[in-house]
């Protein structure tokens, strides 16, 4: 029994010694993912949301790029619960995640994609460029949270 209670504590020991960046910035992305889909939720209600999931399903190519964002959001809070673990892979697979998205969100903008079910309205590239920095600042802050304080850099690589 007291090696059930040694082993308990050194986990607790384990992950009281998490950076305070490294749990805000995981948090944060758990948080804004989760509350970002309550407000859409919300804001479009039940019946609007059964109608987007139904016109997301009627072609192929708009059904691939829904599919691929619902696996994007499972990939991105996979990533925040790693990174609250001290797994390097996480950090990088979330900063990985968030060049994509704005790789993509640019390119429907822009009109090159078809169809444009992710995209920034602007009437330039760069007013949409700008648009685009300013709605992902705060996936960039948690990526400064994760990749610029030194207890981050630290943690990660001890781990």
């Amino acid at each position: 029994m007291s090696e059930v209670l040694k082993e308990g504590q050194a986990a607790l020991k384990s992950s009281s010694s998490v950076p305070v960046p490294v749990l805000v910035a995981g948090t944060a992305i758990i948080a804004t993912r989760l509350l970002g889909v309550a407000l859409q939720a919300h804001e479009l209600g039940l019946d609007e949301v059964l109608r987007f999931v139904h016109r997301s399903a009627q072609a192929w190519d708009s059904t691939l790029i829904f599919i691929a964002s619902q696996l994007l959001f499972f990939f991105e809070l996979r990533c925040a619960i790693a990174v609250m673990r001290g797994r390097n892979l996480g950090r990088w697979g979330f900063g990985l995640s968030q060049l994509a998205v704005v790789f993509y969100l640019f390119i429907a903008s822009m009109g090159w994609v078809y169809p444009e079910l992710f995209s920034v309205s602007g009437e330039n590239g760069q007013q949409i460029l700008h648009l685009l920095i300013s709605q992902k600042l705060p996936d960039l802050l948690v990526l400064l949270l994760l990749f610029v304080p030194a207890s981050s850099r630290d943690f990660f690589r001890q781990r």
